[in-house]
């Protein structure tokens, strides 16, 4: 027994070895009672797994685990399966006065024993095993086939905590939830090493590590490490937060998520405020050193941190902040309209108010206005104005501050306490066709204290505010707006928080809110629909190509494939394939190409979902042509991919023939 295992037995009481067994589900057809009945799976999409047996007798662990697929058919000929890692939970303050609780490592084992009905057993030595704590197992299955070299076999990696008799576990250690982390970091898919699951992080990044290898191996410092930007990360700390950071922005309730009251599973979730250690807090703090005192009064260990850092103050200080930006981005919101002339001439009319919807005096507000931009195009569908002029568009789009830094600018009056100004001719038509729309997206950005708008000068925070979208016919007829029932925001926010700033620079920085909000179905949804004024389909100043909405956040978050994992769920909830009927040309690499096949390759750049370029063209598509040949084919809807191409959310490479 090593030197931590025996520090560890004389704090913790010893219990007898026990033998049990657990049982599981109902019982199968013809099968023996918590399995399933019937023949053996022949195909496994999903591996599903469940320990269905448990003894401890002389040093060793017996651990029966049973697999079925998604038909819950048992799976029998598993090959590449291991218990990577067996644990005990030692309590919090079992190490150490004010030390959290810990994941102790017994033992691993890759030798099974194919039991032929869906069983698998494993014996495994575990030492300094204590019948009287929390064990947890940590299957993994590689992704392979089975024993017949043919049936193919998901990755899958599956953690049950159990009390050493094999009942439910009395205590455990569950701080975050697993569906928060994969709000990012799509089930299934690898977050790191190849791993996919949050309890195979936890499980192998234990304090016991972190003693061998430092303490930024530690499970509680390496997930906070790897969020913020405090310190790099990695081998020869070669990496960097700034994704992650960006996304996360510093707020602690972007994982640290109050679980609803008749959750039990998340009992501790409460301890990142209540446990305060100098290996967690080291994470962010590093211009710390608490052994030499420096940055904080000295002390060799955790016995006395909570005497200071009692829990209501540490989650004060660390959610003030987010809490703080959040209260203030509500405290104001846009009454924005939009009109056009018979003279093709928009007017652009943008009202403040308050949380109440009661408006402010403009007068004393503009000083505190860092800048407000509106954005104005036509044809929501398949905007016709390019973010710059381009050969193949006569006309570009119109963007306007009326305020900048805190001073109103030129041609831009204030009447009746309201922000006006006025376009220059839009190419807008009478003819029944979405050209018949003008729509102008709005963005301010408000210079504050982090809690009240004050006056803008150099170097003042400013925070961007709620966005507004505003639609316009010349003919006074119903607008056409953009399909908005594929993303709904709230599934953006779930990763970015709705708090998140936006393009924020250049712009004022744009937060998605219910402001943007139209009714679909009866339900109030938040549509990223005015992105489209910049996102034109003839591309950006920033890149001729690619910058199309639909085709800018495929390319955007497929260059973090390994977060979204290819999940198409991540971001959609449903396929509005009929949306491609009113596009048109996209710019691509190297020219124009129809809607379908320039949206699709946005992702599967060169490999053309299995296709050749000739294959495109012979299904109809105009891949990198002209403007014209791609805008005539659009229209004619020639493109014939979703004749076999049936995407759905949950599959998108459906194919129906």
């Amino acid at each position: 027994m090593n030197t931590q295992l025996k520090k560890i037995a004389l704090l913790l009481a010893t219990g007898a070895l026990t033998v049990g067994l657990a049982g599981c589900g109902s019982d199968g057809d013809n099968g023996t009672p918590g399995k399933p009945g019937g023949p053996a799976a022949d195909a496994v999409a999903q591996l599903h797994l469940d320990i269905t047996g448990l003894a401890h007798a002389d040093g060793q662990s017996v651990v029966t685990v049973f697999a079925t697929n998604e038909a819950d058919l048992p799976v029998v000929g598993l090959k590449e399966f291991e218990i990577k890692k067996a644990a005990q939970l030692l309590p919090q303050g079992a190490t150490g006065a004010g030390n959290a609780g810990q994941w102790q490592i017994i033992g691993s084992q890759k030798q099974f024993i194919d039991n032929k009905d869906g069983s698998y057993t494993f014996t495994l030595e575990t030492e300094g095993y204590n019948p009287e704590l929390t064990q947890r197992f940590n299957f993994i299955a590689a992704a392979s086939t089975l024993q017949d070299g043919v049936t193919t076999v998901p990755r899958t990696e599956y953690t049950e905590d159990l009390a050493s008799d094999g009942s439910e576990a009395k205590f455990t250690k569950n701080v975050v939830a697993s569906e928060t982390c994969n709000t990012c970091h799509t089930d299934t898919k690898k977050i790191y090493h190849g791993y996919t699951d949050l309890d195979t992080c936890i499980t192998c990044h234990n304090d016991e590590l972190a003693a061998s290898r430092g303490t930024e191996a530690g499970f509680n410092h390496l997930i906070h490490n790897v969020h913020n930007m405090a310190k790099p990360w990695g081998k020869d700390d070669a990496k960097d937060a700034a994704t992650a950071n960006a996304i996360v922005q510093d707020n602690c309730q972007a994982c640290h998520i109050q679980p609803a009251d008749d959750n039990h599973e998340l009992a501790e979730w409460g301890n990142w405020s209540r446990v305060p250690t100098m290996e967690t807090c080291s994470s962010c703090h590093t211009n710390i050193d608490f052994v030499s005192g420096q940055g904080h009064p000295a002390q060799a260990d955790n016995s006395n941190c909570i005497a200071c850092h009692n829990a209501s103050w540490t989650e004060e200080i660390h959610l003030s902040k987010s809490q703080d930006k959040q209260a203030f981005i509500n405290s104001y919101g846009l009454d924005s309209s939009l009109t056009v002339s018979a003279d093709n001439i928009a007017t652009i009319s943008v009202g403040i108010v308050d949380a109440a919807g009661n408006s402010v005096d403009l007068q004393k507000m503009i000083g505190q206005i860092q800048q407000l931009e509106t954005i104005t195009n036509v044809g929501p569908n398949h905007p016709i104005m390019g973010f710059k002029p381009a050969t193949e568009v006569d006309h570009q789009k119109v963007t306007l501050n009326l305020v900048k830094n805190g001073q109103l600018q030129a041609d831009v009056e204030v009447i009746d306490n309201r922000l006006v100004a006025s376009t220059p001719a839009l190419p807008v038509t009478a003819t029944g066709a979405d050209t018949d729309t003008a729509f102008t997206f709005i963005g301010l950005g408000i210079c504050n204290d982090g809690q009240h708008a004050i006056t803008c000068a150099d170097g003042t925070n400013y925070t961007g505010m709620k966005a507004d979208l505003v639609f316009a016919t010349k003919t006074e007829k119903a607008p056409t707006m953009r399909h908005i029932d594929s993303v709904n925001y709230d599934s953006c926010a779930d990763c970015h928080a709705d708090s998140f700033e936006i393009h924020k620079g250049y712009h004022p920085g744009f937060v998605m809110s219910e402001q943007l909000a139209r009714i679909v179905d009866g339900q109030e949804v938040v549509g990223v629909d005015g992105c489209v004024s910049c996102h034109t389909p003839t591309g950006t100043g920033y890149s001729g190509n690619g910058m199309d909405l639909g085709m800018r956040t495929h390319q955007t978050h497929g260059a973090f494939y390994g977060l979204i994992g290819g999940d198409c769920a991540q971001c959609h909830n449903d396929f509005n394939l009929d949306s491609f009927k009113v596009k048109g040309a996209q710019a691509t690499e190297a020219g124009y190409t129809t809607p379908i096949t320039a949206t699709c390759t946005s992702c599967h750049s060169g490999d053309y979902l299995g296709h050749s370029q000739a294959d495109l063209v012979n299904f109809g598509a105009v891949f990198n042509g002209s403007f014209a040949e791609a805008n005539d084919a659009a229209i004619a809807g020639t493109e014939t991919c979703l004749f076999c191409h049936k995407p759905t959310v949950a599959n998108h490479g459906a194919v129906q023939m």
